[in-house]
């Protein structure tokens, strides 16, 4: 399995073995581009892995801070007692790149940036440019995604 990230089109392709892909879900990247320097607020290009998938079993609209769930379910009412927080919900899929000098150590590693696929308030979610670099999905798609690949998948993000 590969996990293929089309930037241009906010969509995520889940490829069997073959290159054949067997589901796709639209996603919402970084606001600012394509990129890969630290603090940039960007979406790393390249061939990354999944290094690790946090949130087994927890309940969808779990939130999440620091790779821990905190102990909240979102909301529309704890979004409107925390305007600005930027949602981690129900599981994390965390990347590091592959790839030194581009996404991987200094200041252009991806694991260090804390770029995940994570999921994201439903009601707010629309498949365009929105994050501060994170790959965001729907509550529910990412479950789906989530139960269907293991750690070290492997997730290559182009913008073409």
């Amino acid at each position: 399995m590969k996990i293929f990230v089309h930037l241009a089109e906010q969509r995520l392709d889940l490829l069997d073995e073959a290159g054949v892909t067997q589901r796709s879900w639209p996603v919402s990247t970084a606001a600012n581009g394509a990129g890969e320097v630290c603090g940039s607020g960007c979406t790393p290009r390249g061939e990354h892995i999944i290094r690790a998938k946090i949130g087994a079993g927890m309940p969808i609209n779990t939130v999440f801070a620091a790779r821990r769930p905190t102990g909240e379910t979102y909301s529309p009412d704890l979004a409107e007692a925390n305007p600005g927080r930027d949602w981690i919900l129900s599981r994390i899929l965390w990347l590091s790149g592959k790839e030194p000098g581009v996404n991987r150590l200094g200041d252009h590693d991806t694991m260090r940036r804390y770029i995940y696929i994570h999921g994201t308030p439903d009601e707010g979610f629309v498949a365009e440019p929105q994050s501060h670099g994170c790959i965001r999905m729907r509550n529910e798609d990412l479950v789906e995604l989530f139960d269907l690949v293991p750690v070290y998948t492997p997730v290559e993000i182009r913008e073409t």
